[in-house]
């Protein structure tokens, strides 16, 4: 099928990252998936969780969009201290891919939360939000290992999410607005660099569908992914 922006099916849409893009923060990144925007900071905290072994650390992460973000205005997330059940789900996402990505007893008793702020939403803002999460976890790891708190970087390997869809019968991959809107079928894949995966997340949102269709998917993705773990290695310096 002809898509809205001329992409081929296995095609990214346009992709920066910026590293750095505020100040104050142990690490940030800008991450831009076409017109999907969304800034995602990374704050170290001492100590963690009760939950967490002694000397153990943790990784979590917040999610939200501004009120703007999408077409018409959205209430803020926050209502009576309470997340939308959206934004509850798509953190905890966000927090079980980044801590894949670390190795928990290299950072001590230190908790990492990283906060995704969806600036602008044309689909895929999960998605975007683990990968530009993974680079501003990277910067902060990298921070606290130069100034010698950390004895060694504890990231153990790079982390990055894509969408895909079946739209009109035909398996996509990174669907904005648009295409999502009418897809049949959506699917959310996180992987490491290894091409090992994290988690899935399928949905027939207007059919079934079948094994072999979600195996397209998913290698539709692992494509995508190895695209954007090259743009991460590119702002991080490999």
């Amino acid at each position: 099928m002809n898509r809205i922006d001329g992409r081929k099916e296995n095609e990214l849409r346009p992709v920066t990252m910026t590293a750095n893009f505020v100040d104050f923060a142990e690490g940030s990144v800008l991450i831009q998936c076409g017109k999907t925007k969304v800034l995602c900071c990374a704050s170290v905290e001492d100590g963690a969780p009760r939950h967490v072994p002694e000397g153990t650390g943790w990784v979590t992460a917040e999610y939200s969009m501004l009120p703007r973000a999408n077409r018409e205005r959205s209430r803020r997330d926050v209502s009576k201290l309470k997340l939308s059940p959206r934004s509850a789900e798509i953190q905890r996402l966000i927090g079980r891919s980044l801590r894949a990505a670390v190795d928990l007893s290299a950072l001590g008793d230190r908790t990492i939360t990283i906060d995704c702020d969806v600036l602008q939403g044309d689909g895929g803002t999960r998605t975007a939000s683990v990968t530009g999460g993974f680079a501003a976890l990277a910067l902060a790891c990298k921070k606290l290992a130069a100034e010698g708190r950390l004895e060694k970087n504890p990231i153990r390997g790079h982390v990055a999410a894509i969408s895909a869809g079946i739209v009109e019968d035909a398996p996509l991959l990174d669907l904005c607005y648009e295409e999502d809107s009418r897809a049949m079928v959506d699917l959310n894949c996180v992987m490491d660099e290894a091409g090992r995966l994290i988690e899935i997340q399928g949905t027939g949102e207007g059919r079934s569908f079948t094994a072999e269709e979600q195996r397209k998917l998913v290698e539709l993705c692992a494509g995508g992914i190895r695209e954007l773990i090259k743009k991460q290695k590119e702002i991080l310096g490999g």
